[in-house]
């Protein structure tokens, strides 16, 4: 695990490239960071980046969704439109291939379809990934389910195998369908859902929206030791954490059991949390069912109905910026960016970089200059096997899979 000491080093060296004052113009898209035990924020200090290198391994696909990389270079990447591409490389020039895969129950609306994807860690042995897709039976909108393919040999084909997990809530229109899958480091699935925009949801433990779902990559069952794993309900069985809105990010912390999750506000404060297991984030639109509908005037993290809710590590402040995916940037040659938490934003077309102590508390925010008004909306985040880091546009036509190196 990184010690302190190269942390407070990381840190040194940001600050020795920072060129802020305490201006709120400069201080902008910084956001804030909750006191322990109140509502009231403090402001993390700004930093400018390092120069960035920004490349096209490729174009040509609509709203990427999620990436896999494959043990033999190549790339899977989901797009919302029930479309699943392999990339033949993950280098600029990449050439795209539409994999045959049957999609026709997917729900295509709104904010649903095909979305997170994750890799078998045997995949050169059983060639397996499984992906979060919203689904439909008969026409008709039914549910959010994973579902565990086979890749063929020669990548042509994607054949299902089974469906690993069923019965996540679903909004017709799509709206809040989340869902991002990352395996932990102890090899359990954990899969970020949102609350489909239903008041109720986020604080009812029986209900899989608006959680952190943790569960058993090859059977689907629920962990074992999961904190609520004695509960008649089996869908309580699956719950690691609850009372959230809508989780687009699921980042696990090089070196360390940390896991942060990146969450949708709703007019203001999308969050970055520091996921522990079996604790409420306190996000209640029903307001302990006292209102009907979908009250999303209550705090993202409401302090006084749940004193003892996690409060967040990082929010927006009085904005929203559609936070989405969440990777760790892993390697010495990231410099004093080693270790940053990378966060994308769709409505903020910008990449958010945050610099955290041990405990997962942020020190510095950077918004790399590379992104403004650039690229559009980004989406998907992942850091790949050669330490680069893979992000992709959702702006829905030619979008792309970008690879960011330091210059």
């Amino acid at each position: 695990m990184r010690t302190r000491t190269s942390l407070l080093v990381v840190a040194a060296a940001l600050a020795t490239l920072t060129a802020c004052t305490d201006s709120p113009a400069e201080r902008e898209g910084t956001g804030q960071v909750p006191r322990s035990g109140s509502s009231e924020p403090t402001t993390p200090s700004s930093t400018e980046t390092p120069q960035l290198k920004v490349e096209t391994v490729a174009g040509g696909l609509s709203h990427g969704w999620d990436i896999g990389f494959l043990p033999d270079g190549k790339i899977l990447v989901s797009q919302r439109p029930a479309r699943i591409a392999l990339l033949s490389s993950s280098e600029p020039g990449a050439t795209v291939t539409d994999v045959k895969a049957d999609l026709s129950d997917v729900l295509v609306q709104g904010e649903g379809g095909l979305m997170g994807l994750v890799v078998h860690p045997d995949f050169e042995d059983t060639r397996r990934f499984t992906t979060c897709q919203t689904h439909t039976e008969n026409g008709q909108p039914t549910d959010i389910r994973l579902v565990t393919w086979r890749l063929a040999d020669d990548g042509q084909i994607a054949t299902r195998e089974k469906e690993l997990l069923t019965g996540l809530p679903l909004n017709p229109s799509g709206r809040h369908s989340g869902c991002r899958p990352t395996l932990a480091r102890d090899g359990a699935l954990l899969v970020g859902t949102g609350d489909t925009a239903r008041g109720n949801f986020p604080q009812d433990r029986t209900n899989l929206g608006g959680k952190v779902l943790r569960l058993d990559l090859e059977t689907g069952e629920p962990k074992a030791d999961n904190p609520f794993i004695g509960s008649a309900n089996r869908n309580e069985r699956y719950v690691h954490t609850y009372g959230h809105r809508n989780i687009q990010g699921v980042a696990l912390r090089p070196d360390s059991d940390q896991v942060f999750t990146a969450e949708h506000g709703p007019g203001e404060n999308d969050e970055v949390n520091l996921v522990q297991a079996g604790k409420n984030y306190g996000w209640d639109p029903s307001q302990g069912g006292t209102v009907g509908g979908y009250d999303e005037g209550v705090d993202m993290t409401d302090l006084q109905r749940f004193p003892d809710a996690v409060s967040a590590k990082w929010q927006t402040g009085a904005m929203t910026e559609a936070v989405c995916a969440a990777t760790f940037l892993d390697g010495d040659q990231w410099g004093a960016l080693n270790g940053a938490l990378v966060i994308t934003a769709l409505k903020g077309e910008k990449v958010v970089l945050l610099s955290m102590k041990d405990q997962g508390d942020v020190t510095t925010v950077a918004v790399p200059k590379e992104f403004t008004d650039t690229f559009g909306r980004l989406r998907a985040a992942r850091t790949g096997p050669d330490g680069a880091l893979y992000l992709t546009t959702s702006n829905g036509t030619d979008d792309k899979l970008l690879r960011v190196t330091p210059a």
